[in-house]
């Protein structure tokens, strides 16, 4: 028995010693990838780019044999790199990212996290919130306000790249008036919370299309998302140049001061 105690001791031992050794042999290696990684030309990347142009094309009209949702993870997984790496992407932009989210809906529309994915990458950092914009009203056909859950959220999205890139603040009312509408059908503090404020933004809209209220509104529900630091500070800017205020309480919390005038 004791020696099985030992041997039970000493085999996770043994392995961790194989997992580090193995991972001191492959820095090097990855030291070297990283450094060719920040050496690479433009040439090379626009070659890259094309190439994975191709393959998203492919697969935008390849049938997935029952493989739906299999694909729309796996392009997904694939995306996250692709926007991440902000070396190559100051190099060659954003641009295939709509590329990604029309492989990703087409295979799940009801990929509730995709469509925040969406949004931030192609709106804000590709600036093509039209693409966005045409995405989310294609496969909002294949939702319905319990499905998938809180799905209410796709039309808040949708009033935000309407508003705020695109000035369309008749069509942003309509998608407020409308995440307000599927909000209402759950009674957890988070979905009443967001049809209050999609009602009244929506409401702010009706009365000044150009409200600057609404703006902020609508700018700090970008600032409320789980948004990375470029986006953050972005949102804080158009906050402040529409007159307002971003004020960090002492919990940590962003609080947002309007103007005294709409």
């Amino acid at each position: 028995m004791w020696l099985l105690s030992r041997q039970a001791v000493i085999t996770p031992f043994v392995a961790c010693l194989c997992m580090l050794g193995i991972g001191l042999i492959q820095f090097p290696k990855l030291q070297k990838l990283l450094y060719n990684q920040q050496a690479i030309s433009i040439e090379t990347l626009e070659k890259d780019i094309q190439s994975e142009k191709l393959r998203l094309n492919f697969l935008k009209r390849m049938p997935s044999f029952g493989y739906d949702n299999f694909i729309a993870d796996w392009v997904y997984l694939n995306f996250l790199p692709y926007f991440g790496d902000d070396e190559a992407r100051a190099k060659t932009g954003y641009s295939l990212s709509p590329e990604y989210f029309e492989v990703v809906l087409k295979n799940d529309p009801r990929f509730l996290a995709a469509y925040l994915s969406l949004s931030a990458s192609t709106s804000i950092y590709a600036a093509m919130p039209e693409r966005t914009i045409s995405l989310m009203e294609k496969n909002l056909k294949s939702l319905s306000p319990q499905v998938p859950e809180k799905s209410y959220y796709v039309w808040r999205y949708k009033a935000i790249d309407e508003l705020l890139f695109m000035g369309n603040s008749q069509a942003a009312q309509h998608s407020f008036l409308m995440a307000a509408d599927w909000a209402n059908s759950y009674s957890d503090e988070e979905s009443k919370y967001v049809a209050a404020i999609s009602q009244k933004t929506a409401e702010f809209l009706s009365r000044n299309p150009n409200s600057k209220y609404a703006q902020i509104a609508t700018w700090s529900m970008v600032l409320n998302n789980d948004v990375d630091e470029t986006t953050r500070k972005i949102a804080i800017n158009r906050i402040e140049a529409l007159g307002g205020k971003v004020i960090t309480t002492p919990e940590g919390t962003q609080k947002i001061m309007f103007p005294p005038k709409d």
